[in-house]
């Protein structure tokens, strides 16, 4: 029953933040499940970070579908660049399951840790960049596709923070930029989910199948879901510049525990 709580309040954080910031959930999830994971269910030492990313990908498939749907009823997600990025997402998140799958949970940790850094830098430093005005041919937009959809199931993340940057370059108005990316989380959180459990299929049990883990997934998800609109009503009545600082000093505190835990 404790469990059940634990997720309950990852999952209303998770959406709190997401509405709050625009940043994906896998970013809340994956250090909170490693925890929860180690710590409270005393999963498999060697098995938690693919078990953390299988399930936070599971999570960010439900959130997607209700995003795209709350996107499309504003018209906003841009179709033509989904469409273009939406090959390579799907091969790349595939393959990178299969580099996940045979990285052990320490360089997988570590992988996630240097990334929580980046994105606190992309947070605090870098604004709405400004470079092409023209959205590439196929050929390129697949590489990116590829290279978000790989990264992304090496740290159990939806591409957002990826992708988003990608689309502001090519002069895709921010609120367009989100709503395509939230969008994109689709097939990639799907491909990545559907090869953990491919992979992870002998390790299954009654409460998992591959490495998702349900309970976990069931809970947080209306969670998350309840609470996007707090987060969203508090970005109109908060001031966000700091928030966004205050939430980067978080992720960077979280980076480095995580590498000191892997490294001391």
């Amino acid at each position: 029953m404790l469990d059940l709580l634990y997720f309950l309040l990852l999952g209303a954080f998770a959406g709190t933040i997401a509405g709050l910031l625009g940043l994906g959930g896998g970013i809340i999830l994956v250090p909170s499940l490693i925890w929860i994971f180690q710590y409270k269910l005393q999963i498999q030492q060697d098995k938690i970070m693919h078990m953390t990313i299988a399930t936070s990908m599971t999570t960010i498939v439900f959130t997607a579908l209700f995003s795209i749907y709350a996107h499309q009823k504003r018209k906003a997600i841009h179709w033509p660049a989904f469409k273009k990025l939406l090959p390579g997402m799907v091969i790349g998140t595939l393959i990178g399951v299969f580099i996940a799958n045979s990285l052990s949970s320490s360089i997988l940790k570590i992988t996630f840790a240097f990334f929580l850094l980046i994105v606190a830098v992309q947070i605090e430093f870098l604004g709405n960049p400004k470079g092409e005005k023209k959205f590439p041919g196929y050929l390129l937009s697949n590489l990116f596709g590829y290279l978000i959809g790989n990264f992304s199931a090496l740290v159990g993340i939806g591409g957002g923070s990826l992708i988003v940057p990608l689309l502001l370059w090519f002069r895709i108005p921010i609120r367009n930029a989100i709503a395509t990316s939230a969008a994109c989380g689709l097939p990639i959180a799907l491909s990545g989910a559907i090869g953990f459990v491919i992979l992870g299929f002998k390790s299954s049990t009654y409460q998992a199948t591959g490495y998702i883990y349900w309970p976990a997934v069931f809970a947080i998800v209306p969670a998350s879901l309840i609470f996007v609109p707090l987060g969203v009503k508090l970005a109109h009545r908060l001031p966000i510049e700091i928030l966004k600082k205050i939430f980067a000093i978080f992720l960077v505190i979280i980076s480095i525990k995580m590498l000191l835990s892997e490294f001391l």
